[in-house]
């Protein structure tokens, strides 16, 4: 059933490739489980708002747990869950600080 559900996502996504282009695809560089990560995430949230995030592969984990739990996203589970959190674990890790580090800190 999930996979028909995130087939039929893909499917809309790539049918459209103004509905692509609008929903930010490009936002999302270049890598393995960039489509289905893009499909996936773009059938909810502008690929803007995805790669604006910094996150750890614990954080992106509990992440999609929430958007499962909370926003009705298909659950992902073995290979297809493990393909998209390294996905965005690579591609959107932490954001670094800028500036000189703070030297009280150490």
């Amino acid at each position: 059933m999930k996979t028909t559900i995130i087939a039929l996502v893909a499917l809309v996504a790539l049918a459209s490739p103004a509905f692509a282009d609008e929903r930010g695809i490009d936002d999302f560089p270049e890598g393995k489980g960039r489509e289905e990560t893009a499909n996936l995430c773009a059938a909810c949230h502008s690929g803007r708002l995805v790669s604006q995030q910094g996150m750890s592969r614990a954080q992106w984990d509990e992440t999609l747990d929430v958007m499962t739990e909370r926003h009705k996203m298909p659950k992902l589970e073995g290979d297809e869950r493990t393909l998209i959190l390294d996905y965005l674990a690579a591609a959107f890790p932490p954001k670094t600080r800028r500036g000189a580090p703070n030297p009280f800190l150490k």
